[in-house]
């Protein structure tokens, strides 16, 4: 029996009806071996070297794996196809004894029958190279997590947290809301026309036009005096047409989705957040159970920065695209697209295994999450490989005692890509992007004047981050990469430095205390330069270019200054006085809220004078038995525990924080515990669990 190591269990199943007889698959639910969580684990006069340790939770994983590989006549590490995974792979080798310049790794970036039998045919030794970058990328974090994070617990509260990529990130959130607090509004004013055109006896419909000059210059109202001008100057107006243009425009097809732009269009398009997203993503890749299919995968593999598609991959389009939609939608050359100089590029972009498989055809078998986002990655990859969408687009000119007017116009001549996809035009922005038909006109027309508008405006500060702009802000400032996105975004919240408003980021006031204290004592962590750089050297480490230990010595050697200063100074961030609107029952005064050993508490602000406290009802959910408010509990030995707030007439309890999902199996409600390396979200009905992986050391 040959034995095939994976990560996730979602895709154990998937996996070995590829494989076949002969195989038997093992799931290791992500990485076995790691830093130890309650020490730096990083030996810091020999080197930076790793002290690895098996994690607790892995253990009988490893000892059923190790009985496994002890009969098995062949060992394969199939592990994700990127760096974590050939970290994983190199765990695993080291714990079972293996040689890692042996053809013992193999790779597949779909899950498949094609790509799972070619992976037998080309096994390889483990890369080194990817090994070191990760190892390099966890040592980095271990080490900035684990030296600032007592620091600023030290000076602002206990138990606070700091990391390279999560403290930058904040950092963005922060400034932002500062942007919004400090604009100040400007005035100004749109004036737009309501024009006709009468040819023949006949008045065409209204068409709108909007001032942009004056006197061939660009002219802006600023005020009401100049809008009364305006109108004034514009009273008796002949409207005359002055200058047309005509043309025929085009726009290319988008490319096909990487990680963050998958997330992004998930958000805009469908209201889905990161976390549903991610585990739509997950199970589409892992495999589905489709009806008269059995468990079958639908996408690519879906961590990846590259637009990259494989030869084969076309071909399959370009047949399917000819067959459903016709020749004319298939461009002249394949669509290329470049991905940024950033990308790693060891993948292909996001797309569909088999286009044959529609999602019309599986929306019976899937989930709601799932088969919105398969239709979203499915028509997106569809619509990469089409034609240009071709449009008669016409601008008008027109002018009015000196003022000019500009009409736009634009029809469709053909379809192309929009045929299967729309681009997302945000709702702010729809008004702008509206182009209307117009009648036909030649210049020195006379127009008829129906209407002017004037309406007041104020120009608008910046908007707050969404979970999609954010991760498009991170992206293109270098910050992170495509597995660390969702994970440094959630931890902010589960940290609370963030919170939501609807869905826009807001920073809470203690994340606000730590952005301002760690760009006090550590401007080189909070530089987002400095953090884009980080991760250059990491893909240098990744191609063998770039030493990972001398790498991480030379950051330590500027490191390691801040943290002395940091160190020796004595002072400490006071931290505002929460006041609430309960007053205590012995003195009258309002009540403020305390932090204990338990968690948050009230207590009157005369202590020692007056020692009243109340306990705070933390509400985290909705009981699932009775409908009341899930709330914080602990235990005679101080565990935290959630449970319902009718006991005893109820008496359902957790012991894992509830979320606000639901089981996509039995509707009950979901749960999450984070461990070192992953979240685990379970069902206590049924007991339907998925994992998510955590890439940041933000302890």
């Amino acid at each position: 029996m040959k034995l095939v190591v994976i990560e996730g269990i979602g895709k154990r199943e998937t996996v070995q009806k590829y494989l076949g007889e002969g195989y038997e698959v093992l799931a290791t639910k992500g990485h076995v071996r790691d830093l130890p969580a309650k020490t730096l684990a990083v030996d810091m006069t020999n080197n930076f070297a790793p002290k690895y340790e098996i994690m607790p939770d892995k253990k009988a994983i490893i000892k059923e794996l190790k009985a496994k590989a002890k009969n098995a006549e062949q060992i394969l590490l199939a592990t994700d196809p990127d760096r974590e995974g050939e970290a994983i792979s190199w765990h695993i080798a080291y714990i079972l004894g293996l040689d890692c310049n042996k053809d013992i790794r193999i790779e597949f970036n779909e899950i498949s029958k094609n790509a799972v039998q070619h992976a037998l045919t080309c096994p390889r030794p483990i890369n080194q190279n990817l090994v070191n970058a990760q190892q390099a990328r966890r040592v980095l974090d271990r080490l900035v997590g684990y030296k600032i994070s007592p620091i600023i617990s030290k000076k602002i509260k206990p138990k606070l947290s700091a990391g390279r990529v999560q403290s930058v990130t904040l950092k963005l959130i922060v400034e932002r809301e500062r942007e919004i607090q400090n604009f100040k509004p400007e005035e100004y004013w749109n004036i737009t026309a309501f024009l006709t055109k009468t040819q023949n006896g006949t008045e065409s419909l209204p068409f709108k036009s909007s001032l942009y000059e004056k006197e061939g210059k660009k002219f802006k109202v600023g005020n009401e005096q100049e809008k009364d001008k305006v109108l004034n100057d514009l009273d008796g107006a002949v409207w005359k047409v002055k200058n047309i243009k005509k043309s025929i425009t085009k726009t290319h097809a988008p490319a096909p989705y990487i990680t963050s732009t998958m997330q992004q269009d998930a958000l805009n398009k469908l209201g889905m957040n990161l976390k549903r997203t991610s585990s739509a993503a997950q199970n589409l890749y892992e495999g589905v159970n489709v009806e008269g299919e059995g468990k079958i995968a639908l996408i690519t593999y879906i961590r990846t920065d590259s637009v990259r598609v494989s030869p084969e991959a076309q071909i399959m389009a370009k047949e399917y695209i000819v067959k459903t939609y016709g020749e004319k939608f298939i461009p002249d050359k394949p669509n290329f697209y470049k991905s940024k100089k950033s990308a790693q590029d060891a993948h292909e972009a996001i797309r569909p295994i088999n286009l044959n498989i529609t999602p019309a055809m599986v929306k019976s078998s899937l989930s709601t999450d799932n088969y919105k986002l398969y239709k979203l990655i499915y028509e997106r990859f569809l619509a990469s490989q089409m034609s240009e969408a071709k449009y008669n687009s016409v601008s008008v000119e027109i002018e009015a005692n000196n003022y000019q007017f500009k009409a736009t116009g634009r029809t469709v001549l053909f379809a192309g890509y929009t045929a299967v996809y729309q681009d997302f035009v945000d709702n702010n922005d729809k008004e702008d992007s509206e182009q209307a038909l117009l009648p036909e006109m030649n210049e020195n027309d006379i127009l008829n004047k129906k209407e002017i508008k004037a309406e007041q405006k104020f120009t608008k500060p910046p908007a707050r981050y969404t979970e999609a702009s954010l991760v498009k802000t991170m992206e293109d400032k270098g910050i992170g990469r495509p597995a660390t996105y969702t994970p440094t975004i959630v931890l902010l919240e589960n940290r609370e430095y963030t919170e939501k408003e609807g869905k826009q980021i807001k920073p809470t006031e203690l994340g606000c205390i730590v952005c301002d204290t760690l760009i006090k004592y550590f401007p080189d962590i909070m530089d987002i330069k400095f953090t884009a750089e980080m991760e250059d050297k990491l893909d240098d480490i990744s191609v063998g270019t770039v030493d990972w230990q001398k790498m991480i010595v030379k950051f330590y050697d500027g490191f390691r200054p801040e943290l002395e200063k940091a160190s020796g100074d004595p002072d400490k961030v006071e931290m505002p006085v929460e006041v609430t609107d309960i007053k205590c029952d012995k003195c009258g005064s309002f009540m403020v809220v305390r932090n204990g050993k338990y968690g948050k508490f009230l207590a009157c602000p005369n202590y020692p004078e007056c020692k009243n406290i109340k306990s705070i009802e933390v509400v985290v959910g909705v009981c699932p038995n009775c409908g009341k408010n899930l709330i914080e509990r602990y235990s005679k030995k101080g565990k935290k525990f959630y449970g319902c707030s009718g006991y005893p007439n109820c008496d359902f309890v957790a012991w894992d924080m509830p979320t606000n999902e639901k089981c996509p199996k039995c509707q009950g409600l979901m749960l999450k515990k984070v461990g070192e390396s992953n979240i685990k979200y379970y069902c206590q009905k049924c007991n339907y669990t998925r994992y998510e992986k955590l890439q940041t050391d933000e302890e």
